[in-house]
């Protein structure tokens, strides 16, 4: 492909688009934060999948994190395949979803607010069948994202869940971490990864390791090396590769280390010099010395809002990637740009 693909428009997009995001949707924020205040839940469920689903895991950690409330990620299949209402009369429900459209996704939202969630959608459609069912809509703004693949959707969402997550909490520098992504992620789209390029050549698979936040992050990851490279990526904590998955790590095979600047740092850093140590071809992004190649990075200057930018330097990557193994990133195959599941 010799004409710059829509993810590359994309990717270059968010700053721009979280932005707005930050701008237009300061009202809805406040008006779902304060009805959480009010409701005090005793703990969170979320609602999601593929990239939203991700979403969904950053935001759990950030919830823990910060408000100390249990998050659980409730299967859509609950409602829509076995039909079973939940005890959620304590709860928040975050639905996220870019279309609002999938039916699976819809029915346990609906689940939700009839068993007494208080139920607040995430969705860059308003008007959505997610959008009419849920107490409160926190419309994106991202504007048509045309790539199969998600990615201004994807940080969005994340941003809108963690703008909710600051002024329901009162956390001040939360708040203006938040605030201050733009610029952060301006830096992050800049970061140059394509040192890793190469090092994947004859490769069809690799590890992608975090933790925490970041964890979320490296399931993202993975599922774009699927997505749009046909490499199988395998998502694992830091912690939990060294429990069986560590087998398969023979010389030369390839580790991504995604490590944020907060209190697992040290601890994805670690392993991914001790894989490199062993043989791996292991890249990180941390400054913390090794055998893993160091990758840039963009700090954010707080550890709830740092992983985020390391996905922003990854979308860069894995769209040139893709161009290098000769592939449409835009156009994967066997997908479309709205899954509808039951």
């Amino acid at each position: 492909m010799t004409s710059q693909t829509h993810m590359r428009r994309e990717v270059n997009e968010i700053p721009q688009v979280v932005a707005g995001f930050l701008e237009a949707s300061s009202s809805g924020l406040d008006q779902a934060a304060a009805r959480l205040r009010e409701v005090d839940p005793a703990l969170v469920v979320t609602v999601a999948r593929g990239s939203s689903d991700h979403a969904c895991t950053y935001l759990k950690y950030a919830v823990e994190l910060t408000l100390g409330l249990p998050v659980a990620s409730i299967g859509p299949s609950i409602a829509s395949i076995y039909g079973k209402d939940l005890k959620l009369d304590r709860a928040a429900a975050i639905a996220i979803s870019q279309s609002g459209k999938s039916p699976d996704i819809v029915g346990m939202a609906q689940s939700a607010r009839r068993s007494g969630a208080t139920t607040v959608a995430i969705t860059n459609t308003m008007g959505s069948p997610l959008a009419e069912t849920s107490d409160f809509t926190i419309d994106l703004h991202a504007g048509v994202e045309k790539s199969v693949a998600a990615t201004k959707t994807f940080v969005t969402s994340v941003v809108a869940g963690l703008a909710l997550l600051a002024r329901w909490s009162g956390d001040a520098d939360l708040r203006r971490a938040v605030e201050a992504l733009p610029d952060s992620l301006a830096k992050a789209v800049e970061c140059d990864w394509s040192e890793m390029i190469p090092a994947l050549d004859g490769h069809s698979a690799l590890y992608v390791l975090g933790r925490g936040p970041g964890l979320a992050i490296a399931h993202e990851a993975a599922l774009k090396f699927k997505e749009t490279c046909i490499i199988q990526g395998e998502s694992y904590s830091a912690a939990e590769v060294m429990h069986g998955p560590v087998s398969i790590v023979g010389s030369g095979y390839p580790v991504l280390g995604l490590a944020a600047r907060d209190a697992a740092e040290a601890s994805v850093a670690d392993m991914a010099h001790k894989l490199a140590g062993q043989g791996a071809r292991a890249f990180l992004t941390s400054d913390r010395p090794g055998a893993a190649s160091r990758l840039p990075f963009a700090a954010t200057g707080h550890p709830i809002t740092d992983p985020l930018a390391l996905i922003v330097s990854f979308y860069g990557f894995v769209e040139a990637l893709a161009r290098h193994r000769g592939l449409n990133p835009d156009e994967p195959p066997m997908l479309r740009k709205v899954t509808e599941t039951l």
